[in-house]
C-alpha cells in the first residue's frame, strides 16, 4: 500500500505498485462465474473523504441516483462531512424513509399521484420528505391534486445554468431564474398550504464537466461568479416572503470545492464522487478512485488478438457518444471494437493482452456514470483487497425500479 499527497498535503490511500485494485479484484472474486459487480470498500471510503475534504467542512447530501444500493448509502452517511440523502424518486424516498432514513429531499418534480397519496398519508413522511416545485404551474397542479392544506414540504428548484447572450450552458431544469420569480412560486406554494423548505440551484456546467479544454475552464469560472451573486440574491427574496430556509443546496461532485465557498448555501450535493466511474475522469482538481466495476467472462476468441466477453451493454444515459460506453479496466492494453462497441449479449475487445486470456476469465470494465450499473445488476460484491467482505442488493436486487 503506497500513499498519494492530496493537494492540501494530506494523503490518500491507494492500492498501487505490484498488486493494483484490478489484480485484487480478480484474487477475491477467483472462482466466481462472472458476469457481477464490485464494489471496493477502501477506494469508497478514500473518495468519501477526498469529498469532505473539498467541500470544506459544508454537510453534503448524497445523491441517491449515483449509488442505488442501500449499503453503499448507509456506509457514506456514516462519513463524517454527510448527512441527508437526495433522492431522484418520491417513491423511492417513501421507501428509504420506510427503512429508517431521514432529511430526504426529493430533487426532482414528481407526477406521481399514488405516491403523493402514501406521502400525506405518513406522519413521519411528511417530516422527513420534501418535494421539489419549479413553477407556478407545478404548484397548482399539486394544490388540485393533494388534500386542501396538505403540509408537504417544499424545495424551490431554481435554474443555475449560464446564460451568455442566446447561448444556455447547463441542463434544462427550472425555468425559475431570478429572485422575482422564485419569490413568486415560493409564495403561491405558502399560500397552498405546503411548508417551503428550501431551494436548490444544480450547477451541472460545472459540477458535470471534466475540465478538457481552456473554453470548460472559462464557462465554470463565469459560471461561479455568476452564480455566487445570484444564490444570495435568490434565498433574500424568498426568506423574506417566507421565512428562514432549513435547505439552501448547490453543487455536486464535480464542484464542491468552488461552490462550497458560497455563503448563501447551506449545503452542497455529491453522490458519483464516491463512485469513481469514468465521465468524472479528467478533472483539474479530484481524481476519484474507481469504486464500482464490473466483470464480463470471455466466450469467444474471433482472432488472436481478440476475445469476446458476454453482455456488457451498459451504455449510460445522456447525450450518445462514445463517452458513454463502458471503458476496459483490466487487463490493460484492451479497448472495445469500434464497429461492435458494447453489445447486448457480447462486447468484443481487441488488444495484445487478448492473446493472454482464456475461456471463462474476466475482463473487467468501468461504467460511464455512477448509479446506472446497479440497474444492471442485482448485487454488489463488497471488496477489500483481495477478500470478499459482504454481498449486498442494488435497489434491483431489493425488487425496486424507480426509473
Amino acid at each position: 500500500m503506497t500513499l498519494r499527497g492530496t493537494p492540501d498535503g494530506g494523503d490518500r490511500q491507494v492500492i498501487s505498485g505490484g498488486v493494483n485494485r484490478a489484480t485484487a479484484w480478480d484474487r477475491a472474486t477467483c472462482g466466481r462465474s462472472a458476469p457481477f459487480a464490485v464494489a471496493d470498500i477502501d477506494a469508497f471510503d478514500a473518495n468519501a473523504t477526498d469529498l469532505a475534504r473539498r467541500a470544506a467542512g459544508r454537510p453534503i447530501r448524497v445523491a441517491s441516483k449515483s449509488i442505488r444500493v442501500r449499503h453503499l448509502l448507509d456506509r457514506a452517511l456514516a462519513h463524517e462531512g454527510f448527512g441527508g440523502v437526495m433522492a431522484y424518486s418520491l417513491r423511492e424516498a417513501l421507501w428509504l424513509c420506510g427503512h429508517g432514513h431521514t432529511d430526504l429531499f426529493v430533487a426532482y418534480p414528481t407526477t406521481d399521484r399514488a405516491a403523493l397519496g402514501e406521502l400525506v398519508t405518513d406522519d413521519r413522511a411528511l417530516e422527513e420528505v420534501a418535494i421539489a416545485v419549479d413553477s407556478l404551474e407545478h404548484v397548482d397542479v399539486l394544490r388540485r391534486w393533494l388534500p386542501k392544506g396538505a403540509p408537504v414540504r417544499v424545495v424551490v428548484d431554481v435554474d443555475a445554468s449560464l446564460r451568455i447572450g442566446p447561448a444556455h450552458l447547463g441542463v434544462r431544469r427550472s425555468p425559475i431564474r431570478s429572485p422575482r420569480r422564485a419569490r413568486a412560486v415560493a409564495s403561491a406554494a405558502r399560500r397552498a398550504g405546503f411548508r417551503v423548505v428550501g431551494l436548490m440551484f444544480y450547477d451541472a456546467q460545472i459540477a458535470g464537466l471534466p475540465d478538457s479544454s481552456p473554453a470548460v475552464r472559462f464557462v465554470k469560472r463565469r459560471s461561479d461568479a455568476s452564480l455566487r451573486h445570484r444564490r444570495g440574491a435568490v434565498r433574500a427574496a424568498v426568506e423574506e416572503a417566507v421565512g428562514p430556509l432549513d435547505i439552501v443546496n448547490g453543487g455536486g461532485s464535480g464542484s464542491l470545492h468552488l461552490t462550497g465557498e458560497d455563503p448563501a448555501l447551506t449545503e452542497l450535493a455529491a453522490g458519483s464522487g464516491l463512485i469513481g466511474p469514468t465521465l468524472f475522469d479528467g478533472y483539474d482538481d479530484f481524481a476519484p478512485e474507481p469504486a464500482v466495476a464490473f466483470a464480463l467472462p470471455v466466450v469467444r476468441r474471433p482472432a488472436k488478438d481478440i476475445v469476446t466477453c458476454f453482455s456488457g451493454g451498459y451504455i449510460a444515459s445522456g447525450q450518445a457518444g462514445a463517452s458513454r460506453v463502458p471503458s476496459v479496466h483490466h487487463p490493460e492494453g484492451l479497448a472495445l471494437v469500434g464497429t461492435e462497441g458494447a453489445g447486448e449479449v457480447q462486447t468484443p475487445v481487441r488488444g495484445k493482452a487478448a492473446r493472454d486470456l482464456a475461456i471463462g476469465d474476466p475482463v473487467w470494465f468501468r461504467h460511464a456514470k455512477a448509479g446506472e450499473l446497479a440497474e444492471r445488476v442485482d448485487e454488489y460484491l463488497v471488496v477489500r483487497g483481495e477478500e470478499v467482505l459482504d454481498v449486498v442488493p442494488t435497489y434491483r436486487g431489493e425488487g425496486k425500479n424507480f426509473g
